[in-house]
């Protein structure tokens, strides 16, 4: 089992040392996207009905 699983490591390994270094990329980008946005000063979103009759 070990040895099966060691074989297709050995004959995937750029493909999956590609998929580790994307996967990485994609969190990186995403927690730099969520603290930017988390410390950005912005205006509170105020709803005001009016009356219109």
């Amino acid at each position: 089992m070990i040895a099966k699983i060691s074989d297709f490591v050995k004959s995937h390994f750029y493909d999956i040392m590609l998929v580790i270094i994307v996967a990485l990329l994609v969190l990186l980008s995403f927690a730099a996207g969520y603290i930017t946005a988390k410390y950005q000063s912005k205006e509170s979103i105020i709803i005001q009905k009016t009356q219109n009759q």
